[in-house]
């Protein structure tokens, strides 16, 4: 019954997923903006740089545009996140406070491998070309 349950709402579940992770990514993002913004941080530094593909990145990802490959380079960006920064601090990432760039980058590679689905942009724009 559950699992009925499930397979049949399993697109809602999956937009719930896809836009919580968009939101969280373009709040990372934002957070580093006030930097950017006042000039102390060149938007062209790896703070900059970051704070580009998670603002831009995460509405992307909210909105289901180009998907896959915003996921890739948030993924890839995650990564470098965590062994630029956290991992010099240990390879536990309680300790070395990595563990929102794993779960991102984790969260990016689902999103790599299951697409847009059915509530996203890249959907419509697939389905208007046929």
């Amino acid at each position: 019954m559950i699992k009925k349950f499930l397979d049949k709402k399993s697109d809602y579940f999956y937009f719930v997923f896809r836009v919580i992770i968009g939101l969280l990514f373009l709040l990372h993002g934002i957070q580093k903006t006030p930097g950017i913004m006042n000039g102390s941080t060149s938007l062209f530094s790896l703070i900059g740089i970051a704070a580009l593909i998670e603002v831009v990145g995460g509405i992307m990802i909210i909105v289901g545009l180009l998907t896959r490959y915003v996921a890739l380079v948030a993924a890839v960006e995650m990564l470098v996140a965590y062994f630029k920064v956290h991992f010099p601090g240990g390879i536990n990432p309680l300790v070395n406070k990595g563990e929102a760039a794993l779960l991102f980058f984790v969260a990016f590679l689902v999103i790599m491998a299951f697409g847009p689905k059915k509530f996203a942009l890249d959907y419509l724009i697939k389905k208007q070309s046929k």
